[in-house]
């Protein structure tokens, strides 16, 4: 099947009964997003146990893509569990923790030791890797001046860390100092949010920190960075044409399927509304038109009807 732009739909094509039934049917793999489609913190979202457990029993391929980093990937079975994913095995999740540890031993098969900013998520993939690390080793009162700097530090990996100092960012930003040391992103989200209306700084907000400091950018392992769908390429045989990505974040889930050539679902239980997706299709600016869903749903328990008999 031809992707949507191809047969010349503008975007934003709000689907709904039979044409959610057709897309299924054409399509093998779908990807999903976490946070804001198939769940609220610890909270699925009505219906989406249903759905992943539907669209495998119905022979499809279902993968999580996801650039929350704060958990491993054995912990991610759990909450699928948890919440009623009882379908779902490790190997269908790929979270940017994962993601950037595969990059780091399999694509740049660094020598040496990575610093770390983040948390049990990152640490627990590059342990599972064989990559060692350093990043949390100072004692309370240390400061930049008098606190010591690991050798062979090889890569800086930054993502989210609900501990951060400021010393772990003079320690990165020496680190980086040596134009070979790798500069690694697990993913590039601004914020996250919480109930009552607040919000959680993501790990764009300490990449951008990092970047200031040294004059250099990351580069970046999860949404929308291509990579994450690289991860999945080389562990199954996947053809982007039979590809849906679903997702709640124009800027992060629809680029992504946009830089890796896939057909792109916007779900309006998360961040982005169709309001926004509209201002966008409508847009003059070129660069813009990669923000644009391909098909739009209220939630993905609208995949629901399709299955029945």
């Amino acid at each position: 099947m031809a992707g949507a732009r191809a047969l010349g739909f503008k975007g934003c094509r709000k689907i709904g009964g039979s044409q959610i039934r057709n897309l299924l049917n054409a399509k093998d793999f779908f990807l999903f997003d976490c946070d804001g489609v198939i769940w609220h913190g610890e909270e699925a979202i009505t219906g989406a146990p249903k759905v992943v457990s539907s669209l495998i029993k119905h022979g499809k391929n279902v993968f999580f893509v996801t650039n929350n980093c704060t958990r491993p990937r054995k912990n991610y079975v759990n909450k699928f569990y948890r919440l009623g994913f009882t379908d779902v095995m490790q190997e269908q999740i790929f979270s940017s923790s994962y993601c950037s540890a595969l990059y780091l031993r399999d694509v740049a098969k660094v020598q040496g030791k990575v610093f770390v900013i983040g948390g049990e998520g990152v640490r627990n993939e590059l342990l599972q890797a064989g990559i060692p690390f350093v990043g949390d080793e100072d004692a309370p009162d240390g400061t930049i001046f008098n606190c010591a700097l690991a050798s062979d530090v090889k890569a800086v990996l930054v993502g989210h860390d609900d501990k951060f100092t400021f010393l772990k960012l003079a320690k990165a930003s020496c680190y980086l100092r040596d134009p070979e040391c790798l500069f690694l992103a697990t993913d590039v989200d601004p914020w996250h949010p919480l109930q009552d209306g607040r919000i959680l700084p993501g790990s764009g907000c300490l990449t951008a920190a990092l970047e200031v400091a040294t004059g250099r950018k990351a580069m970046v392992i999860g949404k929308p960075s291509p990579f994450m769908f690289e991860c999945i390429s080389s562990q199954f045989r996947v053809d982007p044409a039979q590809c849906l990505m679903v997702g709640d974040r124009l800027e992060t889930d629809m680029l992504f399927g946009a830089n890796c050539g896939l057909d792109t679902m916007l779900t309006l239980t998360g961040i982005s509304q169709m309001k926004t997706a509209q201002e966008y299709r409508d847009s003059d600016h070129s660069t813009n038109q990669s923000f644009v869903p391909d098909y739009v749903v209220d939630t993905i328990a609208d995949f629901l009807p399709a299955f029945e008999d």
